[in-house]
């Protein structure tokens, strides 16, 4: 389907993503053919608002035109399995309650005792983790490394914290333990299952995500309007038509903008070049995130002693005297390492580590380190001396993932990407009835018309390129694309004007 760029003197140029006339629609009239020795007429623009703004819109309306139906289908994509995703949480909890939940008992065993229940139904495995029952009724995850599930996995035991019964066992992925549904819904999101090839379309969609969302923010402000309550609500008395659509994806574009922002800088963390550069950015303006230090002295923890709460007699594996996990569980307990927690089993040279990971605000993530052999505490980590950038990331990234409000968060979420795949449907529905209907011919709406960028004064357009280019440098599948959009479009005017010159 080719974009044609043909000027129709009734057709207002408006984005895919953008705008539309808010007064009644008047038939359109046939195309008029261009020949290269007749220019185009001036554009105009009843809808936007007079000054240097006048002469920016265009070029942003362009822009917002190309990355709504070029990357549109990435967004869609990401949207939807993120709706998928935001829902998961509660889905997990009803799937797999057999495994979470159990009947309240009255006392609890040893964690020991519970580790050991765990670990003879897998001999041979290795216990690196375990998630202690954080509340009436839950379940204790006791997470073995083993050949039956991938590396970056491990297999969680549930085990009854009142009797020490094992309730099943189920993999495990990731630092919030993520079980099979959520994490193949987790990777559908990041990678399509296509593995680090498939992180090109999330990286992709997150690097346009906020360009779309921003470039939107603005138009829709631009524009004129009557009342300003349609500035915040779609307009009442609206006519079937681009008027009605675009009121609806403005008005809603409006409220879902920031949302769309934090998901898409929170997004790119994750991602692989964005990422790497945000990682050194982040590491040379002192944000990095702090991590506890479980380095036990040369020669601590040599000597011979019990197992109690690791793998003993495997590779790596802590060999030495061990003071147990229920006496490790107190001795955090009274450094304040309390709630909900992961207990980090010893490796040869290493100590016990306990971490909190209630991520839900207020979070609680303090850490300590604790040698394995004399309960002497290593290191201490609080939340609260994390350095501001590292606490805004780790924020975001929860936000993100729906874990920081909750239920309130992962509903607020699904909102959103129910928002976010209604703005891409009224996108696409304006291109479509933008149309040149009486043509005779099958076609969709265009683009504004080329060289708008000629009318921006120079003042604005050279920090706009050079703004431009360090964002393409510091996001570089946003500038791929956008040297790739430029390209597509040089192409389509080469090809539209051979076809004009034939055509006369």
């Amino acid at each position: 389907m080719a974009i044609d760029d043909r000027p129709t003197p009734d057709i207002d140029e408006e984005s895919v993503t953008s705008e539309a006339q808010e007064t009644p629609e008047t038939p359109e009239t046939p195309e008029t053919p261009e020949t290269p020795e007749s220019p185009a007429a001036p554009e105009t623009d009843p809808e936007a608002k007079p000054g240097a703004w006048s002469a920016l819109r265009p070029l942003l309306l362009r822009l917002h035109f190309y990355a709504g139906v070029l990357i549109a289908p990435f967004l869609l994509v990401a949207a939807v399995s993120g709706l998928l995703y935001s829902l998961s949480f509660q889905a997990e909890k009803v799937v797999y309650s057999h495994e979470l939940e159990v009947p309240v008992g009255d006392a609890t065993v040893p964690l020991s005792e519970q580790v050991d229940a765990a670990r003879k139904t897998h001999p041979d495995a290795t216990v690196t983790a375990v998630w202690p029952s954080f509340e009436d009724g839950a379940t204790t995850r006791v997470l073995l490394a083993t050949p039956e599930v991938p590396e970056d996995r491990s297999l969680a035991v549930f085990v009854n914290p009142y009797n020490a019964e094992v309730r099943g066992e189920l993999t495990s992925y990731g630092s919030s333990g993520a079980l099979p549904l959520r994490t193949w819904l987790d990777e559908l999101h990041r990678d399509l299952h296509l593995g680090e090839t498939g992180r090109h379309y999330s990286e992709l969609a997150a690097s346009w995500l906020w360009v779309v969302a921003l470039g939107g923010l603005l138009l829709w402000f631009g524009r004129r309007r009557k009342r300003k309550r349609d500035l915040v609500r779609p307009a009442k008395g609206q006519k079937k038509g681009r008027g009605r659509t675009l009121s609806w994806h403005g008005s809603v574009g409006l409220w879902a903008v920031l949302g769309l922002v934090l998901l898409s800088a929170t997004g790119l963390t994750w991602s692989k070049y964005a990422g790497e550069n945000i990682d050194v950015l982040k590491s040379q303006l002192g944000g990095a995130t702090p991590v506890v230090d479980a380095t036990v002295g040369e020669g601590a923890g040599s000597g011979g002693g019990g197992h109690e709460g690791h793998g003993g007699g495997h590779s790596g594996a802590h060999q030495g005297a061990d003071i147990g996990l229920d006496r490790v569980l107190k001795i955090a307990r009274g450094e304040g390492i309390d709630g909900k927690v992961s207990v980090i089993l010893p490796v040869e040279g290493q100590g016990y580590v306990v971490k909190q990971t209630d991520a839900e605000f207020p979070v609680h993530l303090d850490s300590v380190a604790i040698d394995p052999a004399s309960g002497k505490v290593l290191d201490h980590v609080s939340f609260a001396d994390y350095p501001l950038l590292a606490k805004l990331t780790r924020v975001g990234i929860d936000a993100h993932m729906g874990v920081l409000f909750g239920l309130v968060n992962q509903l607020a979420l699904a909102a959103l990407m129910l928002g976010t795949i209604l703005l891409i449907v009224w996108g696409y529905r304006m291109w479509w009835q933008r149309r040149p209907a009486r043509s005779g011919r099958i076609g969709v709406g265009r683009p504004m018309p080329r060289g708008a960028w000629r009318k921006v004064p120079l003042v604005v357009l050279l920090p706009l390129l050079a703004v431009s280019a360090v964002v393409a440098w510091f996001v570089p599948l946003l500038g791929i694309s956008l040297v790739a959009f430029l390209v597509l479009d040089a192409v389509a005017g080469l090809i539209g004007r051979a076809r004009a010159g034939t055509a006369a």
